[in-house]
């Protein structure tokens, strides 16, 4: 499981998934249906990401998305 607190952590999730599937950043855009600098902007943590487009991503590699509430007392 990641942490994800940052665009950087969920590019870097989703590139070490796709490349764990065997997938190239070509071939996952095109079965997403996004562009390959899409692709490419969220694996690299860019901030203005559609995140729409990018929970389509993490479906379509098989990863869900959870949000948790952290401990009392965590920052």
């Amino acid at each position: 499981m990641h942490l994800i607190r940052s665009t950087s952590d969920l590019g870097a999730a989703v590139r070490s998934r796709r490349k764990q599937l065997g997938y190239t950043q070509a071939f996952l855009a095109s079965y997403a249906g996004v562009s390959s600098s899409f692709l490419s902007d969220l694996e690299n943590g860019k901030e203005t990401i559609q995140l729409n487009k990018a929970l389509e991503i993490i479906s379509l590699l098989g990863m869900d998305l959870f949000i948790q509430a952290r401990d009392s007392g965590t920052a």
